[in-house]
This record gives C-alpha cells, structure tokens and sequence, in this order.
C-alpha cells in the first residue's frame, strides 16, 4: 500500500511541476503578447537569424572567426540603442525564414529585400541599405550583356531570393544554389551561365578574392532594392527598431558602418 501511495504521491508531483512550468510559459507569452518592448527589455536578448556565408553583410573574419559585417554592426547597434545584446543564430537563406516563424529568433538580419509578397507576410522594418542587382558571368563570356538574355539560360541562385525571382521571370532556369559563394562557383565552372546579386557583395567578392576567372556583365538599375530586418507579423518591435535606426542615421553610425565595409554610405 505504501508503494502504491508513494507512486500514486510521485505521479501528482510530477502533474503539477508540468502544471506549474506550462503556466510560468503561459505568463511569459502572455507577458510579451500585452508588451513584446518591454518582455526583449526583460529578457535583455535580441535574437538574431542570419547568414554568416554573405560577405561583407554577415560573414566570419578570416583572422579572428568572429561574426561580423555590415547587416551584424547594424543590427548590433540596433540592439545597443534597445538597451539589450544581440544574440546570433546562423542558418542557409532557404531556411531562414522558417526559422523566424518557428521562433528561433526575433528578427533576420541578412540583407532581406522589401517586396509586397514579404511585406504582406512580415514586420519589416525602415531600409537600411540600397543596393542594385548586377549579373555575374565567366570571364570569357562576351554574349549576356541584357536582361533580355536570360530567356533560355541558366542561372545559380538561392531558391527564395529575390534575385532568383529576377532571374526566374525574365526567362531564365534557376539551378538552386546555398549561398553566393557557391553560385559564383557554379558560374566559374560553366555548371551555370550567370548569376544575379547585389552589386555591393559582386564588387567586394571581386575586390577581396583577386577572381579573374568571373566579371560583372551588367547592372540592372531598373531593379533596384531596398533592405530591411524581418520580423514575425505583428511582433510589435518594429516601431523602436525603426526609432532605432533613425537615430543610427542621424547620429552618422550608419554612414560610418558603411564606410568601414564600402568606402561610402549605403543607407540611403
């Protein structure tokens, strides 16, 4: 009898420790659903998804290993002026949004361009970045000078960019690729005939690596984009993040981010 009892004392132990656990996670959504501000204050955290493959957005110093680029000292100082420290979660372009429908992080930090489709979905914050797409093709490739060219070529690109999309509609098969290292890869070994990205990650690739074996054919300007962070719908971040960044702006640090990366301000 006693051994049944004390089972039968473990079992409601363990009941009401769940009990006890599933309603301190109930205050804590309830908590950050009423003020999601003042919960990230709390919690002292801002989660960050990001690449960390992208130079000069987000990728890894050769010489240290650290995160670092333009997109992580922005988002950094985001954080630094919402009183909390980011914390960096890297994840594939493919995925990345998955991960912040699944919570994993609080916003997306990678260059994440504004389009209807992402704004219908997504909080998306006030640009921090201008950019215009550029096609990358072999050296010796004298024939894609337009965009009229694409129709019946082949392009490498991430599946859910918006410069696959560019490729895509304008004719072109899509061979799905991780990141734009391995697209420039595919272009240089004839597995693909061009690739389309931003013209600021095209010339510091060039710059930085000394490749000869790839050049930019053309720009886009047509196309232009603007970039932003991406939160989940609704998060009710986005206003301080957007007080946030105007007063990087108006303080220069933004300006200064991108002279570190790219010799001039990008921001605007």
């Amino acid at each position: 009898m006693k051994i049944r009892r004390s089972a039968a004392a473990a079992a409601t132990a363990v009941v009401l420790s769940a009990l006890a656990l599933g309603a301190c996670s109930s205050d804590g959504d309830d908590k950050a659903a009423a003020d999601p501000v003042a919960a990230l204050k709390e919690s002292g955290v801002l989660k960050v998804g990001t690449e960390g493959t992208y130079s000069p957005f987000t990728f890894h110093d050769a010489s240290s290993g650290e995160l670092t680029g333009y997109d992580i000292d922005v988002i950094t100082a985001v954080a630094e002026k919402l009183g909390v420290k980011p914390e960096f979660s890297e994840t594939k372009w493919d995925s990345i949004f998955a991960g912040l429908e699944a919570k994993r992080y609080d916003v997306i930090a990678n260059e994440v361009t504004i389009n209807d489709e992402r704004a219908a979905k997504y909080d998306l914050s006030d640009p921090y970045s201008v950019s215009v797409p550029v096609v990358i093709v072999r050296a010796d490739d004298t024939e894609l000078t337009s965009i009229a060219g694409f129709d019946g070529r082949t392009a490498a690109q991430t599946a859910t960019s918006n410069w696959g999309e560019i490729a895509r509609s304008n004719g072109a098969k899509v061979e799905p690729v991780e990141g734009f290292t391995e697209a420039v890869a595919a272009v240089r070994d004839g597995r693909v005939d061009f690739t389309v990205n931003d013209n600021l990650a095209a010339l510091e690739y060039l710059e930085s690596t000394g490749d000869t074996t790839v050049k930019i054919a053309f720009d886009i300007p047509e196309e232009k984009v603007v970039q932003a962070f991406a939160l989940r719908k609704d998060s009710g971040l986005v206003a301080e993040i957007n007080k946030a960044l105007g007063e990087l702006a108006a303080d220069g640090t933004l300006a200064t981010i991108g002279e570190k990366y790219f010799g001039t301000d990008i921001s605007k």
